[in-house]
Formats: C-alpha cells, structure tokens, sequence
C-alpha cells in the first residue's frame, strides 16, 4: 500500500483487538489456514463450530487486504448465468452451482444474523447497470433464468434505472434484490472475533515460508521461526498469493481496484441519488461500481493501473466516471483515495485445487469476494471435517499455471487500455 493514499472510509475501530492468539508448541492440529481475509476467516469459524482445531496465520493484520479494502458489495451468483453453468458443467453439478450462486449473499447476511455481527448494512439489492442495448439484452436474458428460479430481481427499463440511481446514461438495468451492502473491514474483523470466540486461534503478523510433509502431517514454518502441524493446510491468500505452493501464484492475474469516496453530500443532492440504497455495478469492459456509504459519502470504484499508485492523479480516472454519472457532484470534494487486489482467473471462475492430500488452495474472487468467499468458508469447512468433496461447489482441479505469466500483466494492460477506449466509444 502506499500510505498516503490508503486509508478507505472503512476505518478499524479504536477498540479493535490485535489477533495475537500464542502459537501451538506441540501436538497436531486439525488445520492451519493461511490468510486470514474472509475466505480464511469464514473456514475458521466454521470449522471450529464443527469441533475442529484450527489456526489462522495472516502475514499482515486482519483487514489489512482486499478483505478490508473492497467496496462491501454483497452480490450473489457468479459471472455466469445459470443456464451456461448447466451446459458447461453438466446437469447435476451444474444446478448445484446455481444454487451455491444463488446462496452466497445468503452466507453473509445469515452469518451477521446468527452469529450477532456489529457490522452495518443494507439489504435492498443491487442493479447492474445496462450502458448499452446489447447490455439490456443481456440483462433480460439474466433476468429470465433467475426469475424461472424464482430469484427475487426484476428488469429495470431507462426510465426505472434513472429513478433508482440517479444516474445518467443508462439504457435500463436488473435489479437483484438478494444483494445487499455491508462495511467490509468491520465485516472481517467481526469475523475474527467471532471465530476466537468459536475456538479457532487468529494470530497477525505471521508470515509463512514452507510447508512440507511429513507422513500424513503437514508441516508449516513460519518466517519467525515457529513451526506447526496440521493434519489439513488452507492457502486463502487469493490476490496476495506467492511462492509458497510452486506455479499457485501463475493461475492468477492480481490486478488494482482503486476506489475514492466523496465528502458527504448535502442533503438536497442526496435524496436524489440512490434513495433506496442499492448498490451499482455497470455493464462496462472495464466497469465501475458505486454505492453510498453509512454517513452519506458516493464511493465509487473501477480498475485502476497495474503500477502503484504515486498520486491523487492516479485516481483520476474514478473521478471522471462519478462525475459522467453524477454531473452536480463535480463541486464536491473527493476526501478519500484507496486501492486494493483482486484476483483472476483465466476462465473468470473461482479455482479450487488439492495438489497433495491436506493441501487446499482457492483463488479468483472475480471482484465478488465478500459474498463468494463466505459462502465458500463454509463448504470448505464442511470438507475439511467430513473429507467429502460433495461439499465443495466447484470440483478440485490441478494448478495450471498461465502460459507466459511473466508477461500477462503487460497483456492485460494493453487489454484495458484498448477496453476503455472501446467503452467511450460504445453506445
């Protein structure tokens, strides 16, 4: 991160604990997961509910990454329509997957319930915004698979799109009404404490550096010198991945969303914008999302470059989408300026890989990490106590690292560039 331009709206409460739970000396554990975002916290906690000893170990501190970073959109399903999920995966894994998409916003608003999370929140939906006829068409194809489902969404035409948001330019829209809003870091750290309560260990600031096996034991070292066992190891570092487990870091492209938050907005500006609290994400190549924040701010997030950022100028880019969207906010001042890593997958799908018994890895939120990875916590929870993979929505598969990674990032530069002069373009 670069400090004078990390400090999201999501801030960590004063009282905020440290994670510092004392490193087992001896024995084995049930399962040390690495990378303690929502992925890793989310396993913990439901592993520990179903009895298992677990250990979080993250190599910075809770909340630190994209975890606590993103913009709180909670959006259920994937990428990918139900009906392409059926004919690319077969009928009985297929509707399987459908239903894990349609549960994933579930997993977070059920969790904040059952488990009495002090996390904010809404739960009025989420539009995904139509920029063009041929995005509209594609909505309402969306729309007829999920309604078929009885998904509660609905199809917004120019005129509801514009009352909903607010916003210029839109052709129409599709409102999910299962998708919601929450703080993200509040949301993790709660995660945390909810999971120590549950039994699991959280320990920050404890870099791994090697695992090796031994037997059926694995056994994980840490850059201080520690070294545990676990009968199970978890690798939740997604777009912090590196070189612990050879070639995990090639099946990746992490890549920078940047984000900015106004001042909050007068009130008579306001009302106008959002007035039911959706949450938005556009229908561009390179698309923007937006929302509005507990004490009133827009937050707006795209892609940003694939450098670090060195300035304000850095995120002129969001600036200029808020303010084509939102013309009567080019007067309020833009107070806060972030960025994060998301990660990729060539084929736009979460990968889930076993490469030796005990050893798990998952990568590829797609920039739907909040709901996504909660929702798969809990099944890989479910795996690790039962060793059934039934309970894993996405079948294992080898690590197959990117032909050319080293250059893949060039690529996807060029690729993001040329995608948005095409969306400047595209009407």
């Amino acid at each position: 991160m670069v400090a004078a331009f990390s400090d999201p709206i999501w801030r960590k409460p004063q009282a905020a604990p440290a994670f510092r739970s004392e490193l087992p000396s001896g024995g084995t554990l049930d399962a040390v997961i690495i990378g303690g975002g929502i992925m890793g916290l989310s396993t913990a906690l439901h592993a520990a509910r179903a009895g298992l000893s677990v250990q979080v170990l993250d190599a910075g501190a809770i909340g630190q990454g994209a975890s606590g970073l993103n913009g709180g959109q909670v959006i259920p399903g994937l990428k990918y329509d139900p009906d392409w999920l059926i004919e690319h995966f077969g009928k009985e894994r297929g509707e399987a997957l459908v239903e894990f998409a349609a549960s994933t916003a579930d997993a977070v608003f059920d969790v904040i319930r059952d488990e009495k999370l002090a996390v904010p929140f809404t739960r009025n939906g989420w539009i995904q915004a139509a920029h063009t006829e041929t995005a509209l068409t594609a909505a309402a194809n969306r729309d007829r698979q999920w309604r078929s489902r009885g998904a509660d969404v609905e199809l917004l035409d120019q005129a509801g799109i514009a009352a909903m948001t607010g916003a210029k330019g839109y052709f129409g829209g599709w409102l999910d009404r299962r998708a919601g809003v929450i703080d993200p870091l509040s949301y993790t750290l709660e995660l945390a404490r909810v999971g120590l309560a549950a039994g699991a260990r959280i320990t920050e600031q404890q870099r791994v550096v090697k695992l090796s096996k031994d037997a059926d034991v694995w056994r994980i070292s840490t850059q201080g010198g520690a070294e545990l066992r676990a009968r199970s190891v978890v690798l939740a570092t997604n777009a912090y991945t590196d070189g612990l487990l050879p070639g995990l870091a090639q099946t990746i492209v992490p890549l920078h969303s940047f984000q900015i938050a106004t001042a909050p907005l007068p009130a008579e500006l306001a009302a106008g914008i959002l007035p039911g609290g959706q949450a938005v994400s556009d229908s561009r190549r390179i698309l923007v999302y937006y929302r509005r924040s507990p004490d009133g701010r827009m937050v707006l997030g795209g892609r940003g470059g694939m450098a670090l950022p060195s300035s304000a100028a850095d995120w002129a880019h969001c600036e200029r989408a808020l303010i084509r969207l939102y013309p009567a906010l080019a007067g309020i001042a833009i107070e806060k300026r972030w960025f994060g890593r998301v990660a990729l997958t060539p084929d736009h799908l979460p990968h889930l890989h076993e490469p030796e018994k005990g050893l798990l890895a998952v990568v590829g939120c797609q920039g739907r990490g909040v709901g996504l990875m909660s929702a798969l916590g809990k099944r890989m929870a479910s795996y690790l106590a039962s060793g059934d993979a039934r309970q894993l929505p996405f079948p294992l598969s080898p690590i197959k690292p990117i032909p050319f990674h080293a250059f893949r990032q060039v690529g996807v530069a060029a690729a993001i560039t040329w995608y948005r002069v095409l969306d400047a373009f595209e009407r």
